[in-house]
């Protein structure tokens, strides 16, 4: 297992601005975590279904990240399908993605979220292309 740079743990962009706090990430193992906010609930109440993709696509790219980026690769969502099981409405959103594939061109994450008392709430399979570097230099 490979641990990335400290600097891909700290949220940046969008990740920054719905919370999410990353905290382990590996080649095989990303974990994180979303404190619930009113911003992230849609109109009845719910967490929003795009917040929990979102989480599942930046896991998934940050544990390719890990390997590709020092080979001057760029990791970035292909493909994603999420079940969304059972509604969130409040406390912490807690995230952990398992590699299932480490290919040259893609990597294969399964994405589980869990509410506090741990009840899956949504699944998510996540594909990750690996590609050239567009400038040579990560935007993470």
């Amino acid at each position: 297992m490979t641990s990335i740079d400290p600097a891909f743990q700290r949220p940046q962009g969008f990740d920054a601005l719905y919370g999410l706090e990353v905290l382990e990430v590996t080649d095989e193992l990303v974990r994180a975590q979303v404190i619930v906010r009113d911003e992230l609930r849609q109109p009845f109440g719910l967490v929003h279904g795009g917040v929990l993709t979102s989480i599942s696509e930046t896991l998934a790219s940050l544990g390719t990240a890990v390997v590709v980026v020092p080979e001057g690769c760029a990791a970035m969502g292909s493909a994603n399908s999420t079940s969304f099981l059972r509604p969130i409405i409040g406390g912490t959103i807690h995230a952990r993605a398992l590699r299932r594939h480490r290919g040259r061109t893609t990597w294969v994450w399964d994405v589980e979220i869990t509410d506090d008392d741990g009840r899956i709430c949504a699944l998510t399979r996540m594909t990750i292309a690996v590609r050239p570097m567009p400038d040579g230099e990560p935007t993470a």
